[in-house]
């Protein structure tokens, strides 16, 4: 009889080239490119990725995180002699196998109650847009978004401000069959870092879309199209705004994704699986 091990995974991909996260077939994806250098190295077939949090074509990953159950057996036996733990092994074969868009950054056993997208406390974003001719780096012309005019930062701040909190985001999602559209929006704020506008997004979770729907509402208001109190009229009416442009993939990150102590994983797991309405 096998035993299973639940491993977590910490790993960065340039999404330029996948068509999202999640398996399609004839299509390459992350989880996909994931799940088969796991087969390839453990010798096995059909395994399967959790993730903290799907992203779509076009964005990246510099901190996802995901987890998988493994055969102990057929980990010690992919490690073989080699030095280290049987998890150093895995991540240093995983990544011989991967292309160099997606690294595997680190393997190691999760701790009980571990779940990495209902254990997940939280997930940041960073969009990166410049606004500046002089400052457009073609180098980095995948990752940042070319805006073709000066967006004004205390604008979109104060509209940014009417908008964190918990609410329910339909104005800003994708509407999925049984889905809620109830978010935290725990941080929203921009800053210029070096000559890049970054945008830092923050919620307990997002639903398809959000985040994009989110900067493209403040892009309006940033150019002046817009007042800074527009955006919580789109937020109350609770309807998709045609008004409200869904920004292009390339400019989005995730960045992190936040956890609870060890000894609350289990309890964050059963009240994340909890659907959600919107408190009084």
């Amino acid at each position: 009889m096998s035993t299973l091990r639940r491993l977590r995974l910490d790993l960065a991909y340039d999404g330029s080239a996948y068509h999202g996260w999640a398996r399609q077939d004839g299509l390459r994806t992350v989880q996909g490119e994931v799940e088969a250098a796991l087969d390839t190295v453990l010798r096995t077939s059909g395994t399967s990725l959790t993730v903290a949090g799907r992203t779509d074509t076009g964005v990246h990953a510099r901190g996802q995180v995901a987890h998988v159950d493994v055969d102990v057996e057929a980990l010690g036996r992919a490690a073989g002699r080699s030095e280290g733990t049987p998890e150093d092994s895995l991540l240093r074969r995983l990544n011989g196998v991967l292309d160099p868009d997606l690294r595997i950054h680190r393997v190691r056993a999760a701790p009980e109650g571990f779940d990495a997208r209902f254990g997940a406390v939280w997930r940041r974003y960073c969009y990166r847009i410049v606004d500046e001719p002089a400052l457009v780096d073609p180098l980095s012309r995948g990752h940042v978004l070319a805006w073709p005019r000066r967006l004004d930062l205390d604008r979109m701040n104060a509209a940014a401000a009417l908008l964190v909190g918990e609410h329910d985001f339909a104005s800003f999602c994708k509407k999925r069959e049984g889905a809620t559209t109830i978010r935290a929006l725990l941080e929203l704020s921009w800053a210029r870092v070096g000559g890049v506008i970054e945008a830092t997004v923050r919620a307990d979770a997002f639903c398809h879309n959000m985040v994009r729907s989110l900067v493209g509402c403040m892009i309006a208001v940033g150019e002046g199209r817009r007042e800074p109190a527009w955006a919580g009229d789109v937020l109350r009416a609770r309807v998709r705004d045609s008004a409200v442009t869904v920004v292009q993939a390339h400019g989005l990150t995730l960045e992190e994704v936040g956890y609870p102590p060890d000894e609350e994983l289990a309890a964050r797991a059963e009240r994340s699986r909890v659907v959600r309405t919107l408190s009084p």
